[in-house]
């Protein structure tokens, strides 16, 4: 009766236990909690509950000062016509964040000027390195949804809710070892300036402990 008693007790204490809530990395008013990356964060606008960089010269990038392991990250992005831009995972706040840390590229895929870019150069991809597996991104100008998922070893990505990379970073390692970002476990995450205006709204984060 009393192991009857207690599997009843550990099976509704799991059934309830609910999984961590998102919480705002961006609060829409100001920067608090972030900080630029070789340089001011003058090229960084906040109106409206949108976070917009201007790309002109300033900070290469802004980081949280807070670093994070496993986690997952939701946002909106808006990107012009032929603009270009990317968000940091797992990055060091030293080095070229793409190759140190990951990036997972932001980007007009029907602009002109990027229709000669490799696949693992459009919009979802882990930069340089996987591809996202269909194009789900919309015209410029429209306001788009991004997702990372990030447990140990494993990445997936979504955009548009339409799941376009999963991969494992540790086999991805292997054959990418000019990338060793690839290798790392924690770091901080980024949005890039890349001398292009983007706007990010809706920002939210939550760590995954998985013990």
């Amino acid at each position: 009766m009393k192991l009857l008693l207690l599997g009843i007790i550990w099976t509704i204490g799991h059934v309830s236990a609910k999984p961590p809530e998102f919480k705002p990395l961006f609060n829409g008013k100001d920067l608090d909690g972030w900080e630029g990356i070789g340089g001011a964060t003058n090229n960084w606008k906040v109106k409206d509950g949108v976070l917009s960089c201007t790309g002109e010269a300033g900070s290469s990038w802004i980081a949280t000062k807070q670093k994070y392991s496993d986690f997952e990250l939701r946002l909106e992005y808006q990107i012009p016509k032929d603009g270009n831009s990317g968000i940091f995972i797992r990055a060091p706040k030293q080095g070229a964040p793409w190759i140190s840390g990951l990036e997972i590229q932001v980007l007009d895929d029907y602009g002109e000027k990027w229709k000669n870019l490799k696949p693992n150069q459009f919009t979802g991809a882990i930069y340089a390195v996987v591809a996202p597996s269909v194009r789900a991104t919309k015209k410029a100008g429209q306001w788009q949804t991004v997702r990372i998922r990030c447990t140990g070893q494993q990445c997936d990505v979504w955009v548009n809710k339409k799941h376009v990379v999963s991969a494992n970073l540790a086999t991805l390692a292997t054959k990418n070892p000019r990338i060793p970002g690839l290798k790392r476990k924690e770091g901080v995450i980024g949005l890039q300036n890349h001398s292009s205006p983007v706007h990010f709204r809706n920002i939210e984060i939550r760590s995954i402990d998985q013990k």
